[in-house]
């Protein structure tokens, strides 16, 4: 039975629109390219697979998870669930979904470990460029561009240098941190210690789209996918052995 009643508009606004298309090139500048075609609403994997409570998944144990890994409301605070989904239905998004994608990352930085004698993860997102009603900034105009690393935790210095670099060279304003910090997947593979570096880039959509018709802006989409490319590229380029 159908349980999700999430505004339609919210399925785009909530989601990194055309984030995949930003990031095409990373494999032809030598990295590995890794997508999600999942909406959040179904699985959101870069939550823990244990953030979950009893008012999204009938046995959930966690205190509070409105945007756990299955969302129950939407950022604007709608409710995104008719009812709490049972626990086999959350099992069955895992098996299906969740631990395949986590595996499948896992392995991929295991073999770059291997091979290069250490790992960088990018993980690429967007945001709306002003925050949200719901949001930790409500009515706050964002940076173009917002590196989270856990506060400079999950990757080395040189990395985070390098996405200043680039941000400056393209005239994009930079907000470390703020107002996001880095999600699951940041915090879980960073570990510089163990040769895995991994830092979260948001990118304001105002850089590449209509935010109200949720839309492409042509000539802005084209120089975004540029910014991209040219950080992908100088990130295979280091050296952090």
């Amino acid at each position: 039975m159908a349980t999700l009643i999430a505004p339609t508009q919210s399925l785009g606004r909530d989601a990194d629109l055309f984030v995949d298309d930003l990031y095409a090139d990373a494999p032809d500048v030598g990295a590995t390219l890794l997508v999600s075609h999942v909406s959040r609403y179904v699985c959101d994997l870069n939550r823990a697979e244990t953030d979950v409570d009893p008012l999204t998944v009938e046995g959930g144990t966690a205190r509070s998870a409105p945007h756990g890994v299955i969302w129950r409301v939407t950022t604007d605070n709608r409710p995104a669930l008719l009812r709490p989904l049972p626990f086999g239905e959350l099992e069955r998004r895992l098996v299906r979904i969740y631990r395949p994608y986590h595996q499948t990352l896992q392995a991929l930085l295991a073999k770059r470990v291997a091979e290069f004698g250490f790992a960088i993860l990018l993980c690429g997102h967007s945001m709306p460029s002003r925050g949200r009603e719901g949001h930790i900034d409500p009515g706050r105009e964002r940076a173009d561009v917002v590196p989270g690393s856990r506060g400079r935790s999950t990757c080395s210095e040189q990395v985070l240098r390098l996405v200043d670099r680039n941000a400056a060279a393209f005239r994009f304003s930079v907000a470390h941190d703020e107002p996001y910090r880095g999600g699951f997947s940041t915090s879980h593979y960073g570990r510089p210690r163990d040769r895995v570096h991994a830092i979260q880039i948001e990118l304001a959509r105002r850089l590449y789209m209509d935010e109200q018709t949720l839309t492409k802006k042509a000539r802005e989409f084209e120089n975004l996918r540029a910014f991209c490319r040219t950080v992908t590229e100088a990130l295979g380029e280091l050296s952090l052995v």
